[in-house]
């Protein structure tokens, strides 16, 4: 039996104009009151609020940790319980949009919420153990943010209609991607200093397991797409033909396997023959599975359906977010390490940083329905990397209101403009049935980017520190790298922002040609 399409948008009133199309999207009634519309919006945003805590959990306290598990002065091994979080985080959103698509969007989004309550829980104990359980159990987590994420974008572009009120409500999700990391690297880092540093994670995996009783009360029920396409094509195609299940095996493998090389390299070194082989193992993978999905019936990532704007927009995605991981992961370490600021300080410095988020959220929720998305995606690149040149050229002896506040205040619009444009642009671009892969593009591109920037920015800066220019030049060559992803992202969207208006100019010069 199918469960019914939430709709909260703005045109959602139920008409008459024939029960056939009203069979093939069902519309659910109206949010019975303004506080239950609030709260529907709230549980489905908090999977970005908790994404981003659990990422910064590990980054601010990481020395704390990294002593409690005896490798306080490795920072390979560090990095990778802030990178093991973001792979599987990046990778799994990959096959969990087309599940949700095909199952339900619901079941996996409250579904996320309770893996990630568990693995949450299981970390902290990591403690008594060593850092391969905690990094596993970092890893395990970010399974349950990747079905949390998709689920709750598609939920939201199913709820409202495009418009306004789609376009506030995409940027307040996004909005509080900057906010949520504060709060993770505050709490984690008051937790670690005054008490205990595993209490960040059981706090979390409480949070988390009442964010899974919200949702289930709260988000109402939402369509099966298996049915939707059961009544639009043949019953020929199984379930699993549908999940695309060779298809997600060998796109998930190729993605974890090259990335998991990347960030292993710093740790071991490249002369470890294991690594590059992996390396080359993932990219032949990913040949295979591009293979597979041009034969398939229902690809995982059905490349016809991809129009150039949404090309254009995961590549800027992919330069601009990445990065931020860099940013994110080395200006604070730069605090710690070169200006020796304790975690729950720097976090302190940190925190304008959720403020300035919120603020560009709402200004961007505005802009989108006025300026074009390439426009907004173009501003949005121009501040990732107007944030990162300020926040890489940072003097170790220099006042905190130089460049270290203007820094984080201007970095998040580039989180926050960057986000809501592409997850709108994607989510427009393709069909009803694929919402859920919109949303899964949108935020593997975000967090894979992340997770495989550091992995690269790891070898950057071990590799200055081994040629003897100490930490200081290996965490300002990791910057630097971070400051040319994002000019490289400034010059695509610029291609992007080009391309966008020679489109639109077009039809108009043929009008006029007509005319005369």
């Amino acid at each position: 039996m199918s469960e019914r399409n939430v709709s909260f948008g703005e045109d959602s009133t139920t008409s008459q104009e024939g029960n056939e199309k009203e069979t093939m999207q069902p519309k659910a009634q109206q949010p019975r009151s303004v506080f239950r519309e609030i709260l529907f919006l709230a549980v489905l945003c908090s999977a970005q609020l908790f994404t981003q805590s659990a990422l910064a959990m590990t980054i601010l306290p990481q020395h704390l940790i990294g002593l409690s598990l005896g490798i306080a002065d490795d920072a390979g091994k560090l990095s990778w319980t802030a990178a093991g979080y973001s792979l599987t985080v990046g990778t799994f959103i990959l096959i969990a949009g087309r599940l949700g698509d095909v199952f339900g969007y619901k079941r996996f989004f409250v579904g996320g919420f309770l893996w990630f309550s568990l693995w949450s829980l299981l970390a902290g104990f990591a403690v008594y153990s060593n850092i391969i359980f905690f990094a596993f159990c970092r890893g395990m987590q970010g399974i349950g943010p990747a079905f949390m994420l998709p689920n709750a974008i598609a939920i939201i572009s199913r709820a409202y209609e495009p418009g306004m009120k789609q376009n506030l409500a995409f940027s307040l999700f996004g909005a509080l991607a900057p906010g949520g990391f504060v709060l993770g690297a505050t709490f984690s880092s008051l937790l670690a200093e005054r008490v205990w540093w595993p209490w960040a994670f059981w706090v979390m995996s409480a949070a988390l397991l009442l964010a899974a009783v919200l949702a289930m009360v709260v988000v109402p029920p939402t369509s099966e797409t298996r049915d939707l396409m059961e009544r639009t094509e043949d019953n020929s195609s199984s379930i699993w033909q549908r999940v695309d299940i060779y298809g997600s095996i060998t796109g998930v493998a190729s993605l974890v396997l090259f990335n998991f090389a990347w960030n292993q390299a710093p740790v071991v070194g490249w002369q470890v023959p294991y690594t590059y082989i992996l390396l080359i193992i993932g990219m032949l993978l990913f040949v295979v599975f591009i293979l597979i999905e041009k034969r398939v019936r229902h690809p995982l990532v059905p490349f016809g359906v991809l129009k150039i704007d949404s090309v254009f927009t995961l590549a800027c995605i992919a330069a601009g977010w990445s990065s931020f991981g860099i940013y994110a992961y080395y200006s604070l370490d730069f605090l710690q390490v070169q200006r020796a600021l304790s975690p729950l300080l720097t976090s302190a410095q940190f925190s304008p940083a959720a403020a300035s988020g919120l603020f560009a959220a709402v200004t961007t929720g505005l802009a989108l329905s006025r300026l074009k998305a390439s426009t907004v995606m173009l501003i949005a690149l121009t501040f990732f990397l107007t944030g990162g040149l300020i926040l890489s050229t940072m003097d170790v002896h220099q006042s905190y209101w130089a460049q270290t506040f203007p820094g984080n205040l201007i970095l998040p619009w580039g989180m926050d403009m960057s986000f809501p444009a592409a997850t709108i642009i994607l989510s427009r671009s393709m069909s009803r049935e694929h919402q859920g892969l919109a949303a899964s593009l949108v935020n593997t591109f975000v967090n894979y980017s992340i997770s495989l920037s550091l992995g690269v920015a790891g070898t950057v800066s071990s590799q200055l520190e081994k040629d003897g220019g100490g930490t200081l030049r290996g965490t300002r060559g990791a910057l630097y790298l971070g400051v040319g992803l994002a000019g490289l992202g400034v010059g695509l969207a610029l291609v992007f922002w080009f391309v966008e208006r020679f489109r639109s100019e077009k039809p108009s010069e043929g009008t006029a040609e007509e005319k005369a």
